[in-house]
Formats: structure tokens, sequence, C-alpha cells
């Protein structure tokens, strides 16, 4: 008997993205696993994106171009039209890391549905615009689940996790308010109490350094303080102190080099 393999819905939120998502399209396209489904959603783009968008409409299950309220309102559209029993997302500058990334996940994907897991994560290679890999993020769930309740964890990596569908009908979708912690803010729903599983050895996804998240660290800070505050925890733990103070401080120092 064949093994049941899951269908993928793949969704991406594209802006002025022409320099770096024909890369991530051809890394989703060229993928072994047959079950996916590719939405694409664009804020209306001024540069060649929706050019490229509509040259590749033959392997995207649904695309539009229209201004939307920010990432998070874009992933929302998109789950409308989604059909996956798992959802990944990933950003423009995100890509699978090899044309088998799917084809190895998909068993893991059976097993957690069978287990009642929802959230399916692998290592993700974070890497330069050259494509030169800067670190490696993802850690087993249980090393790093003590964390979840002061931030998002470095070694639980959202580009290419899966979520399982129920997820959205049980938690509601992303909170459009936000603008950078949106993903942190809707896995803490299902994550200060359950759990995930980590796929041991499969790199899944490379990831552009460089990302709001990358060069906004106050801002994150302050809008994870207000997703663990709306989700009942307690909001400034000495964990998520240490982090605030690192960023502030490293703000200061680029603030004065930078105005030398």
């Amino acid at each position: 008997m064949k093994a049941k393999q899951p269908l993928i819905t793949i969704i991406i939120a594209t802006l002025n993205c022409a320099d770096t998502i024909e890369h991530c399209l051809e890394s989703i396209v060229s993928q072994t696993y047959p079950h996916k489904e590719l939405i694409v959603m664009d804020g209306g783009s001024r540069d060649a994106t929706v050019e490229i968008l509509a040259n590749r409409q033959n392997n995207i299950t649904y695309w539009k171009s229209k201004p939307d309220r920010g990432i998070y309102h874009a992933w929302n559209k998109a789950l409308k039209h989604s059909h996956g029993e798992w959802i990944c997302f990933l950003g423009a500058d995100d890509y699978f890391w090899s044309k088998n990334a799917l084809t190895d996940l998909s068993p893991h994907l059976v097993k957690a549905a069978d287990w009642k897991i929802k959230v399916v994560y692998g290592q993700v290679a974070r890497v330069d615009r050259n494509g030169r890999i800067l670190k490696l993020v993802g850690k087993p769930w249980k090393k790093i689940r003590w964390l979840m309740p002061h931030g998002m964890p470095l070694h639980l990596p959202h580009p290419g996790m899966m979520h399982h569908r129920s997820l959205f009908k049980r938690h509601g979708l992303f909170d459009e308010t936000f603008m950078i912690a949106g993903d942190y803010e809707f896995l803490l729903r299902e994550l200060k109490d359950g759990s995930a599983l980590f796929v041991k050895g499969l790199r899944t996804v490379g990831s552009q350094i460089g990302g709001i998240a990358d060069v906004s660290r106050l801002k994150t800070n302050m809008e994870t303080a207000r997703a663990i505050k709306k989700n009942g925890l307690k909001r400034f733990s000495w964990v998520w102190t240490a982090v605030f103070a690192r960023a502030f401080a490293r703000k200061l120092l680029y603030d004065f080099f930078y105005k030398i």
C-alpha cells in the first residue's frame, strides 16, 4: 500500500522582490514532491515581481497583486485560497534547500498528524546574499520549549515550518495588528501548552538574513511583549528583559558610530 502523502500548501507574500522571487519559485517548482500547491499574494509591486509571477502562472495555483496591510494580511488572504493539510510560509528571499526537501519531510508530517502534533520544523540555513551559510538554526522542541513563553526561540525557525490546517480552525488567523511578531503570536496560541516536532538531520530551507525582524530588533521585542501579554503570560520575564537590553545596547552603539 502506498504511504499517505498529504497535500502541502506553500504561501509566499511578495512586495518588490524581483531580485529574489525567481530563485524562491524555482526551488518550489523543482520539488520532487507531487502533492503541493503554491499561493502567492503580492502587495502591489512596482518592480518586475508581477511580471515574473505572470510568467510563472502555470506553476502557481493562485496569485494576485493588490495592495495589502502587511505580511500577515497577505498570509490571511492566502489562507482563504489554500487546501493543504499542511501549510508553510516562505519569504520571497527564502528557498527550499534541496529538490527533495518536501519529499523527505512528508513522512514526518504523517507521523505528526498521527501523534496530534500540529507544528513540524527542520533545520534552516541562514545565508547571506551570496548564499553562503552564516549559521544553522533548528533544535529539538524539548530543548527550546522553555523559551517559547519569553519570545520566538532562535532555533524554532518559521521559514518552511509546517502548520497543520487544524491550527487555523482552532486559533483563527494571524493578528494583523502585528507588523513583525505576528507569526510568534500565532504559534504561541498553540505552543504555550502544545508540542512541536523537530525533524533531526533535515535541512529544509535557506533563509536570507536581513528581513524586518533582523533589522528592527527593538520593535520586534516590543511586539513580542505584546504577544506574550495577549496570551496571558508574564510579559517582562528575565529572558525577555535580557534580550531587550542587548538589542537596546546594540542600537545605541549603532547610532553612536553611524553619527560619527
